[in-house]
């Protein structure tokens, strides 16, 4: 691969931990966490009557297989991303035919636990390529596959989806100048019109955003913890689209990636410190409060006389994808942050564990909008109890910058031992 490569690194780590599960439905599902677990694997989702609820002929006489992630989508609107991405990649293939209408992509952990890429590997460094450029070797391999494997989707959507994301290096998230120089670079190399670069939405990445955008890369901007962070992410969406002078904007799309389990797991801890009743009653219900006021800050920003302007360009919303959707907490419903956040125009992407729950009891119905004033006063009051939202979402928001620029860093370590072994066993 031809060019100097920039100092990136790879996208966040796909949630984890014990799946929770099968819990009953009640209408005040998105504040009612529960407690039973569950389980199923992709190959016993693919031979369970859960998943094919109906099975239809394509005209090339294959056989498809209904599951609720086509009702997600066909029904309201949202779209199920998978939030896993490693070799082989053709893997994703039986997650396409049950719904799936992208991905969210993490090296580091794909590339760390699999020895599917040893022969690339080996092969790149016998080349002479260092750790880090053999790193990005493999990882523009497996985005560039898992486009061509999503592009149909893109096609048929006109560009609206069938994205495959792919993160700049952690190290530039609070490198403003470095971070646009990345995403030009990952958006050139890849070179796939349905490919995401992710960019987080730290206060120096802001600007950055504005200019990738305006440069005609789609962005999906991720680490958003707050409604205040995500409104600068907005208005850096629409400045940069504003600022592009393209006559066309209908190429230049983006998601905002909003994180949800993560909030409730800090702000849990808060209220158990706290103590009170009032505090304890609050428990698994912020971060979908927090989710539903920022879908209505999206319901106001993308209208107006402003959006308008711009959509007679052609210009797409900036979607709402709801990150951090497995539950971390094993007394919790095990569809708590998908259920509830339901809606028209949104992504929602999920690991296994959720994936899994969702396909076999979640709910598909609109939700989205639902219980808005109960969101509103559940906000209220822990504004009240003293937690401050701004601050968690700093601190969230540090917490995983250092969190994932640990994770390349070791990934490295590793990949320059294993590259010098080779080098040393060639020479013997």
């Amino acid at each position: 691969m031809a060019g100097t490569v920039p100092k990136l690194a790879a996208p966040r780590p796909a949630a984890a931990g014990p799946l929770p599960s099968q819990p009953l439905r009640s209408a005040a599902l998105a504040f009612a966490p529960s407690a039973r677990r569950f389980r199923v694997s992709l190959a016993a989702r693919a031979r369970s009557p859960v998943i094919a609820m109906a099975s239809a002929k394509e005209g090339n006489g294959a056989v498809t297989k209904r599951t609720t992630l086509h009702d997600l989508y066909e029904q309201q609107g949202q779209s199920p991303w998978y939030d896993n991405l490693c070799r082989p990649v053709t893997d994703l293939l039986p997650y396409i035919a049950n719904g799936v209408r992208g991905v969210t992509s993490n090296p580091t952990k794909a590339i760390s636990s699999s020895n599917a890429y040893d022969g690339q590997f080996k092969e790149l460094i016998s080349a002479g390529k260092d750790a880090e450029s053999a790193y990005w070797e493999l990882v523009i391999k497996d985005i560039q596959d898992a486009c061509k494997l999503f592009e149909p989707i893109y096609d048929e959507t006109d560009g609206a989806d069938g994205y495959v994301s792919v993160e700049v290096s952690p190290r530039l998230a609070n490198d403003t100048q470095g971070t646009v120089e990345a995403a030009k670079w990952l958006h050139k190399v890849v070179n796939r019109p349905n490919v995401y670069i992710k960019i987080p939405a730290t206060a120096e990445c802001v600007p950055s955003i504005k200019e990738v955008i305006a440069n005609g890369i789609s962005v999906n901007v991720t680490l958003i913890f707050s409604v205040a962070r995500y409104e600068a992410v907005i208005d850096a969406y629409l400045d940069g689209l504003e600022a592009s002078g393209l006559s066309d904007l209908s190429r230049v799309t983006s998601v905002a990636s909003f994180f949800v389990s993560r909030v409730d797991s800090l702000i849990d801890k808060m209220l158990e410190k706290i103590g009170t009743p009032e505090a304890l009653a609050l428990r698994g219900k912020a971060a979908v409060a927090q989710a539903k006021i920022a879908n209505q800050l999206y319901l106001k920003k993308f209208s107006g006389p402003r959006w308008e302007a711009l959509v007679k360009k052609g210009a797409k919303k900036q979607r709402l994808l709801w990150a951090s959707t497995s539950v971390k907490n094993p007394a919790y419903l095990d569809t708590l942050y998908v259920d509830p956040l339901i809606g028209p125009d949104t992504v929602s992407t999920m690991p296994d564990q959720a994936l899994d729950a969702f396909i076999d009891h979640g709910t598909v119905a609109r939700t989205i909008d639902a219980n808005v004033s109960e969101a509103e006063g559940i906000y209220s009051a822990l504004e009240k109890l003293g937690i401050d939202w701004e601050e968690v979402g700093k601190q969230l928001e540090h917490e995983g910058v250092s969190s994932f620029k640990g994770s390349f860093d070791s990934l490295l370590t590793s990949l320059e031992e294993k590259g010098n072994a080779l080098k040393t066993a060639a020479n013997l």
